[in-house]
This record gives structure tokens, sequence and C-alpha cells, in this order.
């Protein structure tokens, strides 16, 4: 069977399900209501953030948590992912991405490295993580309690191998995501392990979120290129940027037009984060019939919101229909 074929064949398969809580869209502007007036803009009111906390997001567009997975999960969400290295287990949908640079797996050594788990919603144990309690409480303060799990990565960010591959370009989320309302999309990561400035923690230009979704392309222009990333094609080199050091168990949270990124690993070994993007059941589809041609190639049957349908689950609240 061919890819193209295979592809179209998983997605048929998933649209059996009872429809994912994320609804079409008309074309025209539309507004969703809360219930309430918004003082803020980036959160909704709730007893879990302190003002000062609030106040944060609202300016910077992100909200680093210390501590707040536990060690044990992490610890189960690793040996599920050596799991997958080893092919041990085959999870359906499953996009593993390996780095062409380097020649050996950590786990299997006559095998290129894995540097990325994508769609691991069909993957019990990993997808646990986009249901822990610890995180949709706080997902809830950005989004609301009807909460969607709707794209879901490991990063396992390789050493460098001298051509700085390992690098992510400054980027914005949005630029992949065919929902919206932007407001009501947020991002949680997870470090795996101690994440620095040697092994390429996560960068952020504070605020950058207030402004609109920019053109990305290739990153040439940044040296070091890695065609599976896209980057920010003008973003202000000037700009101030935090570099994020977490520890294990520490979690950011961030909103979709915040330009960041990570450096290159310097170091010998692999840096392993888990993330996913939530989007509130009331947000729709917007009409990109152009992406869905271009990037899956399976013709008019499928569209592109057929293609985030198979990814979204439901993890908190209510089922909203299409």
């Amino acid at each position: 069977m061919s890819r193209p074929a295979e592809r179209l064949r998983v997605i048929i398969n998933h649209l059996d399900r009872p429809s994912a809580g994320i609804r079409a869209a008309h074309t025209s502007a539309q507004t969703v209501s809360y219930g309430h007036p918004q003082r803020l803009r980036y959160t909704l009111d709730n007893d879990l953030l302190t003002p000062e906390q609030r106040l944060f997001y609202e300016e910077n567009g992100f909200l680093l948590i210390r501590n707040l997975v536990s060690k044990q999960d992490i610890d189960r969400f690793r040996r599920e992912f050596e799991r997958i290295c080893r092919q041990e287990i085959k999870v359906p949908g499953l996009v593993v991405m390996r780095d062409v640079a380097i020649a050996k797996s950590e786990f299997v050594p006559d095998q290129r490295a894995v540097s990325k788990l994508q769609d691991f919603q069909e993957d019990p144990e990993l997808f646990r993580y986009c249901s822990l309690p610890e995180i949709l409480k706080y997902v809830e303060c950005f989004i609301g309690p009807n909460i969607m799990a709707m794209h879901t990565m490991l990063i396992n960010k390789p050493p460098d191998a001298g051509k700085k591959t390992s690098r992510h370009p400054m980027h914005q989320d949005l630029h992949y995501f065919p929902f919206r309302p932007v407001d009501r999309i947020v991002c949680a990561w997870t470090a795996m392990e101690t994440v620095n400035r040697q092994n390429g923690c996560l960068v952020v230009l504070p605020g950058s979120h207030k402004g609109t979704l920019q053109e990305h392309d290739y990153p040439e222009w940044e040296g070091g290129v890695n065609k599976m990333y896209h980057g920010v094609r003008d973003y202000d080199p000037e700009h101030p940027r935090v570099h994020l050091e977490m520890e294990k168990g520490d979690t950011v949270f961030f909103h979709p037009l915040l330009i960041h990124g990570s450096g290159m690993n310097q170091t010998q070994g692999f840096r392993k984060a888990i993330s996913c993007h939530y989007a509130s059941g009331d947000c729709y589809y917007i009409d990109v019939k152009e992406i869905v041609a271009r990037k899956y190639a399976v013709g008019d049957e499928v569209t592109f919101k057929d293609t985030w349908v198979i990814r979204g689950r439901l993890v908190q609240g209510e089922r909203i229909s299409m």
C-alpha cells in the first residue's frame, strides 16, 4: 500500500470515532463567550494563579512552574520512550523522527538516533502526560474547563554533530495550527531531566505573543539548517531573550504566538522533554485547504481539519459537537 493511501486509511479509521470536540467554523469572524467579562486577555479568572503569575503571563506570554510533574511519572515516560526506540511496541499514527546526522541511537546502536516522537495520542502511557491533573489545573487557567489535547511531542535533542542541526530556530507554534482563537491555545512543556544552555534549553522572546503570526521559512539565515523545522523569517535579533533553564519535572506554559526556539546540544548526552498543546473545546477550525493538499498529498477526500480530528482528544470537560 502506498504511503498516501496508508495515511488515508488511518484517517478514515479515526473518523469513525465520535467527533473530537473542536467545531468547524464559518469563514466569518467569530467570538467565543466565556460567561463573564475578561479583565485580562490571556488568562481566565481562577483560584490557582496568583495575581502576580497572571500579570507575568499577560506581559511575557509564558509561565514556569517548578517541580510540577513527579519524577516517578517522568521515569515512566522515559521507559516508554525507550520501548518505542527498541521497537518493542508499535503505536498507530506515531511519527518517529530520526536525526540523519547522528549515526547511533541511545538504545539501539545500529540505528540512527530518534530525535522526536510526534502524535503519541494512541500510546496510553505517554498520553497519560496530557491528562495529568497537575497539568490540567494550570491549562484550565488559560483556556477554560473544556480541554482538548491537540498536539503531542516527546523531544529527544541529540548531541550536535557540528552542523548546528540540533538547534530549533525561533518560531511560533501557531504557524502549524488550523484552529482559533489564538488566546485559547496553550502549550505545556516539561523537562524530563536537567535542561540548560549547554544541552539546548528553550529560548523565549518575552512579550512577543502580543504580536501577530509572522512569516516562517527554512532558517538558513540563522546558520545550521534542519529541513524539519521552520523559523520566523524576520524577527528582531535585538529583542531581549530569556533562556529557560529547568530541572526534571519543571513545566513551562506558553502562548502559541510566543517566539521561541532552542539552542544546540553541546553535550554528549540527549536532552529530553515532553509536551502537549491544548485548545479549548470552544475553538473552531479555519479553512486551510492549500495546506492539507501540499502537506498530505491525499487529494480532496481528506481536509486539513480531518488530520487534526484524528489527533485531538478530550481530556477534561464536555465534548462539543462539530
